[in-house]
């Protein structure tokens, strides 16, 4: 496996948990909690966009 460009999330504070994502050239994207950077998620951009407008929107019950 290659090694992963990890870029941080624009929404991410300077001092607080960071969410960290990488894209692979088969489309396949990679997440990771900086507080436990060797836990990582991979999904796919068609799984991720419903997550991320369900957050943008704050629709998600906690």
């Amino acid at each position: 496996m290659s090694t992963l460009d990890w870029q941080k999330s624009s929404y991410s504070e300077a001092a607080s948990s960071c969410i960290y994502l990488a894209a692979t050239t088969t489309g396949t994207i990679h997440l990771r909690e900086s507080d436990f950077p060797e836990a990582i998620i991979t999904t796919t951009p068609d799984r991720l966009l419903p997550l991320i407008s369900h957050i943008k929107s704050g629709t998600l019950a906690p």
